[in-house]
């Protein structure tokens, strides 16, 4: 299914950043936004990152070190002199047995999915309050957050926990015109999806009343409305971008 064109809303003049820019839903991110006509500075951790439109810049950091987040903000400023926008993509979705769960899988899973946002979050939130024009921060959260699978309860853990960040920080940074939200994709499709865990596409099909997986634009251009000035009164929300499936909870 062919997306919508990004000329419906228009980021021209706007710098956004977009971690975890290599994976899919992240290439969409940065896809989205360069096509809506925003500079983008697109963090990667060990993945190329891939566009077709628009001005962007690549950064490669590790944001589960310390100095991880600051180092990405301090690239984009040293860019674009600037930031006012801000997509929390990046985390890891390992598969593991909660009942068997290893403190060093949950470590890893809360480093990587929650305090590394956090950190993000604090240092963009800080730059967007100095600069005094407020700014659009977005965490990529999971339909997981509310419906959790067997094997993935630190990871659904791990994003309610985003959902609730995002609600915590808009009222935090709510009084310097900085907006949070987040958004909760459900399945979306990928290279070799369908051989790698048919059973689950099936069962989705099967459930999904908009009748497809969805799509990193799908997720890209939630992101983009959250970050453009028509959510301008919007903070503090979750954002489910899933065809429908939490209508019918059965995949």
């Amino acid at each position: 299914m062919t997306a919508a064109p990004a000329e419906l809303l228009d980021l021209t003049g706007m710098v956004v950043v977009v971690t975890g820019a290599g994976g899919g839903i992240g290439g969409g991110i940065v896809r989205r936004m360069a096509a809506a006509g925003a500079s983008v500075v697109a963090h990667t951790r060990s993945s190329p990152v891939e566009h077709s439109e628009g001005q962007v810049t690549k950064v490669q950091v590790n944001l589960t070190t310390e100095d991880g987040p600051a180092a990405v903000v301090d690239a984009a400023l040293k860019r674009h002199g600037r930031i006012d926008a801000l997509v929390n993509n990046a985390g890891i979705q390992p598969v593991a047995p909660f009942t068997d769960l290893t403190d060093q899988q949950w470590a890893e899973m809360i480093d990587t999915n929650l305090t590394a946002v956090h950190r993000l979050t604090q240092a963009a939130a800080s730059v967007m309050r100095e600069q005094g024009t407020g700014g659009s921060i977005v965490h990529i959260a999971s339909i997981e957050a509310r419906h959790p699978t067997p094997v993935h309860g630190h990871y659904a853990t791990a994003k309610a926990g985003l959902v609730m960040h995002a609600k915590a920080a808009a009222l935090a940074w709510g009084s310097h015109g900085i907006r949070v939200n987040s958004v909760s994709p459900g399945l979306i499709d990928r290279l070799g999806l369908a051989e790698d865990w048919p059973e689950g596409v099936e069962r989705w099909m099967a459930a999904v009343p908009l009748g497809r997986l969805g799509t990193a634009d799908d997720v890209g251009d939630a992101c983009v409305f959250l970050c453009s000035d028509l959510a301008r009164w919007i903070t503090g929300a979750d954002l489910v971008v899933d065809g429908g499936i939490l209508t019918n909870p059965t995949w």
